[in-house]
């Protein structure tokens, strides 16, 4: 793609970066067969290509986003399926990045969306914030019919997507260090998250469990703070900074102490912004380096057990859809890990269709854009369910809680059923249920 930035935009590092991003662009439109809200709405300008010409027109000429391209940049679920499908190389993630940071700084939202972004930006990354807003709902619940339309739209998903149970606070969220069973042959630290520890506990007492069982010792560093994925992506981009370099702070205290082989990460939405985080602090001196490094540790769950010497198992007569979350397949490249540690563990494995288009989850998309994320939802379930699976396995706590909202399957995480597999109980969601 033919760029015309002047020499004076391009001082800016940003509009640099971007400028080669737009080159790399061929018009060829492989991205539009696996965009999901191309898919869904039919319109070029909610595909991939249509919204590099829209952010290119926008930065080329140096002017403040409009109507028109919030709209569509908005729609964009991040979900990176067209960087797998690009053959071209287009860094669209950084692209993306880049105008909704510009979006965020020029363009005046309507009242009641900055009140909605602003109350998840300050409620979502905060676990205590978080589990108050949760107890709240069931006070808003009565009233969520009255908020489907118009602008309260997004309180009545927050509503309907609110569990009605919550579990209690898990002690292996606590900081502290988890020490091996066995000889110890590793040390991890493991990313407690913010909306996780909330929503479920279980997902890193599982982690927690295995990995030391394996012999691995797990620590919970002390002040570690939401990853900045949900208000990165919300083009929040100094407040999701801020975040960066807390967490690389924390971690850096643990490398340069005892060491770490790795930083544990158990939702692939955080996986893939820590994965980030050298990039995203490239420009701070003070920060670059030990981000880098910081970087080249994070691991998602299984693929750290990938490196582990797990022994295999006999069929369990249990069969498993495996939803591999966009996150995990298009924005780490993790693919197989996952399955075949599955199958290791006895598990038959099944991969619905159509596996490559997102659940609609997508951070806060399934609250800011809950027609679009409600079609993707069914969509997805419908493949899943065709699967005739007995248990749904992900690794992706977004794409955990919206699913379990559209089927019956028992939907968990992938690390819960290889904890079970390899000694550890039967995971309460299983309770009861005639497997294995």
């Amino acid at each position: 793609m033919q760029t015309n930035f002047t020499l004076t935009q391009l001082l800016d590092p940003d509009v640099a970066e971007s400028e080669q991003i737009l080159r790399k662009c061929v018009h060829c439109g492989f991205c539009t067969a696996t965009c999901p809200t191309y898919v869904t709405l039919g319109n070029e300008l909610d595909s991939p290509r249509g919204r590099i010409y829209l952010i290119k027109d926008m930065l080329e000429n140096g002017r403040p986003a409009d109507t028109e391209v919030v709209t569509h940049i908005d729609r964009c679920l991040s979900c990176l399926a067209c960087v797998t499908t690009c053959p071209s190389g287009v860094d669209y993630m950084h692209l993306v990045d880049h105008a909704r940071a510009h979006i965020e700084k020029t363009y005046k939202r309507p009242f009641m969306n900055r009140l909605t972004r602003a109350i998840l930006a300050a409620v979502l990354p905060y676990p205590g914030r978080f589990r108050l807003a949760l107890n709240l709902a069931r006070l808003g619940r009565p009233f969520a019919g009255l908020m489907r339309g118009g602008a309260l739209k997004p309180f009545a998903a927050m509503l309907a997507l609110a569990p009605r149970r919550i579990p209690a606070a898990s002690d292996f969220a606590k900081p502290g260090t988890h020490r091996p069973e066995t000889e110890r042959r590793g040390r991890v630290a493991i990313l407690s998250g913010c909306a996780q520890p909330v929503l479920d506990p279980g997902i890193n007492a599982a982690a927690i469990r295995l990995l030391t069982r394996l012999g691995v010792e797990v620590v919970v560093p002390e002040g570690e703070v939401c990853c900045g994925s949900l208000v990165h992506h919300m083009g929040r981009a100094e407040q999701a900074l801020e975040s960066a370099r807390a967490n690389v702070d924390i971690w850096t205290r643990e490398i340069e102490g005892q060491g770490l082989d790795a930083i544990i990460i158990t939702a692939s939405g955080c996986g893939t912004t820590i994965k980030d985080y050298g990039h995203m602090l490239r420009l701070d001196p003070a920060y670059a380096a030990k981000a880098a490094c910081v970087s080249a540790l994070a691991k998602d769950v299984t693929e750290y057990l990938a490196t582990l010497d797990l022994p295999a198992h006999m069929p369990k007569g249990i069969t498993v859809a495996y939803h591999s979350a966009c996150s995990m397949q298009h924005g780490q490249r993790i693919t197989l890990a996952p399955k075949q540690l599955l199958k290791a563990a006895g598990f038959t494995v099944r991969d619905p269709a159509e596996g490559h288009l997102c659940c609609g989850s997508a951070g806060t998309y399934n609250i800011m854009q809950p027609e679009i994320s409600a079609a993707l939802k069914a969509r997805k379930v419908k493949n899943i369910e065709a699967t005739k699976a007995d248990v749904i396995a992900t690794g992706n706590i977004g794409c955990i809680t919206q699913i379990a909202t559209g089927t019956g399957i028992p939907i968990l995480h992938t690390v819960e059923l290889l904890d079970w597999a390899h000694g550890g109980a039967v995971p309460e969601k299983l309770t009861g249920l005639p497997l294995g």
